[in-house]
């Protein structure tokens, strides 16, 4: 059975002003996505920021995330490292927290062979009995691709590795890995602009940035093509491009912290080494949100 069906959240960190974790309005949210369908959270992944947190925050985070939404809907940890024995202790640490599941990417500046992401994922998965999705997402980890066939192995081979999060922008190599996968991969997109697509050959949803602004409209791109309705799940995916390209005119989290803010969702400040963003593209976004319907 997969963690969840549908668009999961890929939640940011909010942040005060003097930079620490604003954990009330962390909180407002958490109710704010619940109350607007999202189908699953996933705390401490790139859109949160995870990255800049310690690991004492990165930690507290994952728990905070897990008491408040107390168990209406899954809750995904984001655990991954370029070290594997940080990673391995950060994947213990959030099943002990009560998280349901775990994101977990590929390791970043250590550009492993196939062979050591299989030799990394195997390790934390061993370590850990909650389900882990894998996260591939080749423009983040110095152009390491975990190929079809490693992630169709990893799942055939360590029963807590289950699914794997595709970023990686290549079509092509998506559709051989549901190929090999013959449904033993629970496949969802991470890109926004690519929801239907990924649908259409067999994925469980998507972890989405966009869900962040936009969480019932992302919901429902997933909701309709499940129930048959793929012209309107369509409709609503077009509709949505624009706002997503301008969500992503900038590094991820830059521009959805900005249109948080805007809609005084009190995202608030980001870590360095991101800055805020840069007028000419904040018009932009500021337009495209307000075409969109929810400015």
């Amino acid at each position: 059975m997969s963690i969840f069906t549908g668009a999961g959240v890929a939640i940011v960190t909010p942040m005060k002003p003097n930079g620490e974790v604003n954990y009330e309005a962390f909180a407002k949210l958490i109710e704010f996505q619940i109350t607007n369908k999202t189908d699953a959270i996933i705390v401490c992944g790139t859109t949160g920021e995870a990255s800049t947190l310690t690991h004492e925050e990165h930690l507290e985070c994952i728990r905070f995330c897990v008491k408040q939404v107390n168990k209406r809907i899954p809750v995904i940890a984001g655990t991954g490292s370029n070290c594997t024995d940080t990673a391995i202790y950060l994947s213990k640490e959030a099943e002990k927290a009560g998280a349901d599941g775990l994101l977990v990417v590929t390791p970043y500046y250590n550009k492993a062979t196939q062979k050591g992401l299989k030799e990394h994922f195997r390790l934390i998965g061993e370590a850990v009995s909650i389900p882990i999705i894998l996260y591939n997402i080749p423009g983040r980890t110095g152009g390491v691709n975990l190929l079809p066939e490693t992630i169709v192995s990893l799942c055939e081979e360590v029963p807590s590795i289950v699914g794997v999060k595709d970023a990686t922008d290549n079509f092509i190599q998506y559709a051989k890995l549901m190929a090999l996968a013959k449904g033993k991969v629970d496949v969802y997109s991470g890109n926004d602009n690519q929801i239907v697509p990924f649908l259409s050959l067999g994925a469980k949803g998507v972890i989405s940035v966009l869900s962040n602004i936009a969480p019932q409209q992302t919901h429902d791109i997933c909701e309709k093509y499940f129930a048959g309705e793929t012209a309107e799940s369509a409709r609503l995916q077009l509709e949505a491009i624009d706002l997503i390209t301008a969500l992503f005119s900038e590094v991820n989290p830059i521009p959805v912290k900005k249109a948080m803010n805007l809609m005084g969702l009190e995202a608030g400040t980001l870590r360095r080494p991101l800055t805020e963003m840069e007028e000419v593209n904040a018009v932009k976004l500021e337009k495209a949100m307000k075409e969109y319907g929810i400015l």
